[in-house]
């Protein structure tokens, strides 16, 4: 994705600190928007054709931020319980430092336009595809099909966004919002390695070191 800059990006980086509980990006106005970014307001339509649009370029860059570190992370886990444990650390604490972003994400999955729920959609399954190419490209879950870690990093991309808000707005309960995931993950793949083995090799996997 192409990074953004001048105006472009002034809009975007607007947008994201009027969002609040009660706002999506549909609801903004264009007056609004410019005054906050230090434009004239017909400087929007130079750069969008229209609210969609615009919206589209904020998820974008919301998913750029985030994604980079992610995949960095993973790429140099040396097990499946690592990958989860840094992968969850690092976009929690992206959440907590940008709620608006997580806003963002979190109500138009659910929100009124067609454009941005379907974009959103895209931007998930694009990272749980890359999830499950990182895993399977440092061999974490010997002996899963590839069929089902990419389903199993579907379900967790999704499982992340949907405790987003809980993390963000209960600080009391952050630590254990992040066991839970790590632990929903770990036992995801768990669950999928011991598939398919006899009574022997579950017990072998059972008490190998950092299995118990």
């Amino acid at each position: 994705m192409q990074r953004l800059a001048g105006g472009k990006l002034k809009l975007v980086q607007a947008a994201l600190r009027l969002i609040t509980e009660s706002r999506s990006l549909t609801s903004l106005g264009l007056r609004e928007l410019a005054r906050e970014a230090g434009l004239n307001p017909n400087t929007f339509y130079r750069h969008f054709k229209n609210l969609d649009e615009f919206g589209l370029q904020v998820l974008g860059y919301i998913a750029e931020d985030m994604k980079t570190g992610v995949r960095q992370l993973r790429q140099m886990a040396d097990s499946s319980e690592q990958a989860s444990h840094d992968t969850v650390t690092f976009v929690y604490h992206y959440f907590l430092a940008n709620p608006a972003a997580t806003t963002v994400a979190v109500r138009e999955l659910h929100g009124p336009s067609p454009v941005l729920r379907r974009a959103l959609e895209a931007q998930l399954d694009a990272s749980a595809r890359e999830m499950a190419e990182d895993i399977l490209e440092r061999g974490l879950v010997p002996g899963v099909e590839a069929a089902v870690v990419h389903e199993i990093s579907h379900m967790t991309i999704r499982y992340i966004l949907f405790r987003a808000m809980d993390y963000i707005e209960k600080p009391e309960q952050r630590e254990k919002i992040q066991q839970e995931t790590e632990r929903f993950i770990n036992r995801q793949f768990r669950g999928a390695m011991i598939e398919g083995l006899n009574e022997e090799e579950v017990l072998a996997l059972k008490t190998a070191p950092g299995q118990t």
